[in-house]
């Protein structure tokens, strides 16, 4: 494995070496923008319940609950003539807190991450005329990965994530295809472990017509070595999102959508899951575009 990835860098960066040769991008300067502050909100009040535990309405004897969920994803990226330099903060959160008829009040998460990235993209190819044309190049990321609020009984994630490989990225229909080699340094346990893993991913939108636009995007991650065995070790993830964006007003959207998780524990024998329907409110703002 060792020898395999020393050839897949090598070869990554033969192609960065090359890509001067070959760059064939217009676009130049800072793109600074907010991609989606969206919003989930719901509350459901219920009074004197106990008193009509035996009737069969069902809005008169169910638990008082809300649930909210926000989504902040903010870019600032900057287009040279021979490559692309990304920066992305995306925050997801999201809790539901019920109030039940008898008994204490529960509140779970259902969404807890913050991202943070950092990226460079050589801008080797550009394609025109295939699949509504896109750029490929090689790419290398770094990132950290945290989330806002310790969990009950595991501590706070501490992710720090580098990964490298090649991709198709900035087309029309294809936003980003790719294909990586993925090293983790993971220090929400001590001692911190070293984790070598492979993943692929795609991000797609087709438009449906003016101001309805699908969007869909999956991410597959195989772990393949740890330097330290944990029973929480993770055999692979596998995430997925579809949704449908349709424009209300400039840039305010309304976005029913989909979203499915699951992840398999390497000393588990059955795989979690997680599915999220919803509908979200969501908005962005462009503040500076590269020209």
């Amino acid at each position: 494995m060792q020898n395999w990835c020393k050839k897949l860098f090598i070869v990554l960066a033969a192609c960065a070496a090359a890509g001067t040769l070959h760059a064939q991008d217009n676009t130049r300067g800072w793109q600074v923008e907010l991609k989606k502050l969206a919003f989930d909100v719901t509350s459901t009040e219920v009074k004197h319940a106990e008193a009509y535990q035996d009737f069969s309405e069902a809005r008169l004897t169910s638990d008082s609950q809300s649930a909210v969920r926000g989504l902040f994803d903010m870019i600032a990226d900057y287009h040279a003539e021979h490559y692309l330099w990304t920066n992305e903060l995306l925050m997801d959160y999201g809790r539901t807190k019920v109030r039940p008829v008898e008994g204490e009040k529960v509140t779970n998460e259902n969404a807890d991450n913050i991202l943070l990235t950092t990226g460079y993209t050589q801008r080797l190819w550009k394609v025109e005329d295939f699949m509504g044309g896109f750029e490929m190049g090689p790419f290398f990321n770094l990132g950290y990965e945290t989330e806002f609020t310790k969990p009950d009984h595991s501590p706070r994630k501490k992710i720090l994530r580098g990964t490298g490989g090649v991709k198709l990225f900035e087309g029309k229909y294809i936003k980003n295809l790719f294909a990586a080699v993925v090293g983790e340094r993971d220090y929400t346990y001590h001692p911190a472990a070293s984790k070598l893993a492979w993943e692929a991913g795609v991000k797609v939108e087709q438009p449906v017509r003016e101001g309805v636009t699908a969007k869909y995007s999956a991410l597959y991650r195989k772990y393949v070595s740890t330097s330290e065995k944990r029973a929480t070790d993770l055999s692979y993830e596998f995430e997925a999102d579809a949704r449908l964006d349709v424009q209300l007003y400039k840039n305010l959207y309304l976005a029913p959508f989909v979203s499915y998780y699951t992840a398999k524990g390497k000393y588990v024998s059955k795989r979690g899951e997680n599915v999220y329907v919803g509908v979200s409110l969501s908005f962005s703002h462009l503040f500076h575009e590269a020209k």
